[in-house]
């Protein structure tokens, strides 16, 4: 299992390749989801291979409309590393450039203050807000993404507990997935899944929102499960779901909190 938690951290690293004057500071809406996509997969401190790539492609909402085909992937990176946005590794891995990294940041954080404000101002449930940040976040200017971040007073984080890029906040330097914590001891919820509606009306539905306290009662690998116990109730989750979700000691005494989440 890669070690993701010093990634989650900080910033993806970058490769400098950019080509002087060769980006365009307009993007097309399917270019916007690759940096996106491309973004989180270094996020989640993976190398982006075209297997993640098209792994996490295909979490995109099918409103989106992209293809995950090969020759459809190859030819918008193709576009993407002439026009300065990304560059292959030796072993053809895929890197932001500098320019690429601020675009791809920009798309994160309008994506995440657009979460943000679907549920915290709109009252939308937490289960919508994704699909429904994906269709803004291609709309919103520079004008008002620092009004809405300004409306919001400055969140830290998306509602599913993930880093909103340039707020200053990192991730619990002590979190970790819920596959790998300690059994029998408190532990707060820090970053859940976003991309599944089922798993989210799941998640949601027991409680199992960043910010509250859980505590893992059972991790069954050898029947594929794990029961957590939190104030009200004590769900079951797959093993495959629990090393998506992301939890850190209660009262770590590092000084970090996601920013709560009440859908």
């Amino acid at each position: 299992m890669a070690d993701i938690n010093n990634s989650a951290r900080k910033s993806p690293k970058t490769k400098s390749g950019a080509k002087r004057g060769a980006v365009e500071t307009r993007l097309t809406r399917a270019a916007e989801n690759y940096l996106l996509s491309i973004y989180m997969v270094l996020e989640q401190g993976l190398t982006v291979t075209n297997a993640h790539l098209v792994d996490q492609l295909k979490r995109t909402p099918e409103s989106e409309g992209l293809g995950t085909s090969a020759p459809s992937i190859a030819g918008m990176l193709r576009r993407m590393e002439k026009e300065g946005l990304i560059t292959h590794g030796p072993n053809r891995e895929i890197d932001l450039t500098k320019e690429g990294t601020r675009l791809a940041e920009q798309m994160v954080r309008r994506h995440r203050l657009a979460e943000r404000m679907i549920v915290d101002m709109l009252g939308l449930d937490l289960v919508n807000a994704h699909v429904e940040a994906h269709r803004l976040e291609h709309a919103i200017s520079d004008e008002l993404e620092e009004r809405i971040r300004v409306t919001l007073k400055n969140p830290t984080t998306c509602p599913f507990g993930h880093p909103i890029p340039g707020s200053g906040y990192s991730p619990c330097p002590a979190s970790t997935t819920i596959d790998e914590a300690p059994v029998g001891q408190p532990l707060r919820l820090d970053r859940i899944p976003e991309e599944d509606p089922e798993l989210l009306e799941y998640l949601v539905s027991n409680g199992l929102v960043p910010g509250i306290e859980i505590e893992i009662l059972e991790y069954a690998p050898y029947r594929g499960v794990v029961t957590l116990k939190t104030a009200d109730t004590s769900p079951v989750l797959g093993a495959d779901v629990v090393s998506r979700i992301w939890v850190c000691p209660m009262n770590c005494g590092l000084g970090c909190a996601t920013q709560a989440t009440d859908r």
